[in-house]
């Protein structure tokens, strides 16, 4: 292997490999020399272009959060320009939603990259919450809570949990799908399977959205 930098495109290589790696195994069982190998570089090359294992974990995270970023903020505008009435509000959520689930399940490392933090990888890099996590969905929840409150919608509801609630779901969804009654998985591949989380889903946010502040249904 090389102990030389070798060309522009190094860096893309090693962040490849360590987004695949860091999703597969998580952060505290992938080495710097794993992701060299799997890049055929060594240590040295690869700290040349991203530094130590810490410095390129917070390149990967930083790269998973802007790609969700990019996608999340498009679907909020969409969201925040959407008609006042509540059944044009309803609809509008959905299509967030909708928007959200598919980033997910066209960019699978990212969640991966994320439950493996639910599980206290890296737990020592703090900062990942406080500069990516907490900030997005702080911004969901204010825009949600605002289209909301402009249709008349959910004025009970905990929109900070149920914005959590969507994320859990979708990343648990897109990484172990379901289990049918002979034991078989089914994950989001399976087409008619994810039509079917999809829906449920869309039940869920809509009753969760239609309680009124005593926890009953809203007029439609």
């Amino acid at each position: 292997m090389s102990a030389q930098p070798d060309d522009g495109s190094s860096r893309e290589r090693i962040l490849a490999a360590a987004t695949r790696l860091f999703a597969e195994r998580g952060y505290d069982a992938t080495s710097t020399r794993a992701i060299g190998e799997a890049v055929g570089l060594n240590i040295a090359t690869v700290a040349y272009h991203v530094g130590g294992k810490a410095e390129l974990y917070r390149a990967v995270m930083r790269r998973a959060h802007l790609a969700q970023r990019e996608v999340v903020v498009a679907a909020l505008r969409e969201l925040r320009a959407c008609g006042p009435s509540a059944a044009e509000t309803r609809a509008a959520l959905l299509g967030f939603v909708d928007a959200y689930l598919t980033f997910c399940m066209n960019h699978p490392e990212v969640p991966a990259l994320w439950m493996r933090r639910w599980l206290s990888e890296g737990a020592d890099l703090t900062e990942i919450e406080a500069e990516f996590a907490g900030p997005l969905i702080s911004e969901v929840a204010v825009s949600v809570r605002e289209v909301l409150d402009r249709a008349g919608l959910g004025p009970g509801v905990d929109v900070e949990m149920l914005v959590f609630t969507i994320v859990w779901t979708a990343h648990s969804f897109g990484q172990a799908g379901v289990i049918d009654p002979t034991g078989r998985r089914l994950g989001p591949r399976d087409l008619a399977v994810l039509d079917r989380f999809r829906r449920h889903l869309h039940d869920l946010v809509t009753s969760v959205t239609g309680r009124g502040p005593g926890g009953g249904e809203q007029e439609r």
